[in-house]
């Protein structure tokens, strides 16, 4: 029963990715849980999405729904994404930077700002910091391999959160 539960929950899932994509987002705690980096997933894969660019009819942005709707950042964060590009997520995965250093080692940020030149972070001595963030954050994670089975361990932690909205 719990087996067929699972499959009924990913089939769902995935259904659900035709109609409206899922919008994973990486918040960091230490910035008043700012979203530093999103990216909506569909059956097409992922799109990024750079936060201080995507904004509400109000002129406020993915990156700091949580400091301009602290009621109900991740519908704030719907109505962005549906605002800015024209997809409506109901599903949104928060990951937060523990999360991030689990599944995809702990290196991960640094690598992430070793790659991301545009936004001001000058590389070190292995990369020159020239990629767009969404390119830093693929490059990184390809980089330094994904461990699958830390993703329901985290959930369990608590460091990836499910949001319906």
């Amino acid at each position: 029963m719990v087996l067929l539960a699972i499959v009924l929950l990913i089939v769902a899932f995935l259904a659900s990715t035709i109609v409206s994509p899922v919008l994973i987002v990486a918040e960091d705690a230490e910035e008043d849980a700012s979203i530093d980096m999103a990216a909506t997933f569909s059956l097409g894969g992922f799109n990024w999405v750079y936060p201080g660019s995507s904004i509400n009819s109000e002129g406020q942005t993915l990156h700091n729904v949580h400091i301009n709707n602290p009621d109900d950042p991740y519908g704030a964060a719907r109505d962005i994404m549906t605002y800015s590009y024209g997809v409506t997520p109901h599903f949104i995965f928060s990951i937060n930077n523990d999360a991030a250093q689990a599944i995809f080692g702990v290196n991960i940020v640094d690598d992430i700002r070793a790659n991301d030149g545009y936004f001001g972070y000058p590389g070190n001595g292995n990369v020159a910091g020239s990629m767009s963030r969404g390119d830093a954050v693929g490059t990184a994670m390809l980089s330094n391999g994904i461990n699958v089975f830390e993703i329901p361990i985290q959930l369990l932690m608590g460091n990836i959160s499910l949001h319906i909205v």
